[in-house]
């Protein structure tokens, strides 16, 4: 697939390496539930950025943990009809393995089966009508002219951004996340009032518990948070006693 554009400014960003965060999870072990996570800006941007997902990509990595709904007998169907069906020419993998939108802040690294884009733009040097088109195959002849779509493009962040200002909200402050992913910033006032909203009468009911985040952990929010109005309790509390938390001093 071309696209003409004005400036070339799509992503060849590289996918990201797994990792590993941290967050600490405050439980009322009367109710065995997270009444909400303290977490820092990476955790908070991967969250946010699960908004950035296309449905494909939903679909394939929830595939083996069971998808709800009627979404992967959709996606089962489309990858598995028979080549004789489809428009010629036609590359599946635009609905089976759909990319990050360009530009979106790469902050997905708990995932890595996501992939970020790559863009290119006629491989033709000197001509800069050729540079009007860029493309999502490298294989793809330019429109101007008969070199192949294959140079790779580069994305230019917005004017201003510097390194430390990748992602969605800054780091300046921790985060609460409550177990139903509402997310505010980690202020005095903001803990005060979530105890409040949960009845919270005694501080001697409420436990934490430190918890590793990679990718299976991932994957579970991900599907927890598309049917579960509890992601964090289920998530991390499912088969944990209390003798595996911490109370709180």
């Amino acid at each position: 697939m071309i696209i003409r554009i004005c400036v070339v400014c799509a992503s060849s960003m590289e996918t990201p390496n797994s990792k590993t965060l941290t967050v600490k999870l405050l439980v009322d072990k009367r109710s065995q539930k997270v009444l909400f996570a303290e977490a820092g800006k990476d955790f908070v941007d991967f969250l946010f950025a699960l908004l950035s997902f296309p449905v494909g990509t939903l679909v394939r990595l929830l595939s083996k943990n069971g998808m709800v709904g009627s979404l992967g007998k959709l996606y089962e169907s489309f990858e598995n009809l028979n080549d004789m069906y489809m428009q010629p020419n036609l590359n599946r993998e635009i609905l089976l393995k759909p990319k990050e939108p360009a530009g979106v802040p790469n902050n997905l690294g708990l995932l890595t089966n996501v992939e970020s884009p790559t863009i290119y733009h006629c491989s033709r040097r000197g001509y800069s009508d050729n540079h009007q088109y860029v493309s999502d195959d490298p294989k793809a002849t330019c429109p101007s002219c008969p070199c192949k779509m294959s140079a790779k493009a580069s994305y230019v962040s917005p004017a201003g951004v510097t390194k430390t200002e990748e992602g969605f909200v800054k780091g300046v402050v921790t985060y609460i996340v409550t177990d139903d992913l509402e997310v505010k910033p980690n202020v005095t006032i903001a803990s005060i009032l979530q105890l409040e909203r949960f009845n919270v009468k005694c501080i001697c009911d409420l436990e934490e518990k430190v918890v590793n985040v990679g990718m299976d952990e991932g994957v579970k929010l991900l599907k927890e948070s598309l049917q579960s109005k509890s992601v964090l309790t289920n998530v991390f509390l499912r088969g944990m006693t209390i003798s595996d938390l911490k109370p709180v001093l």
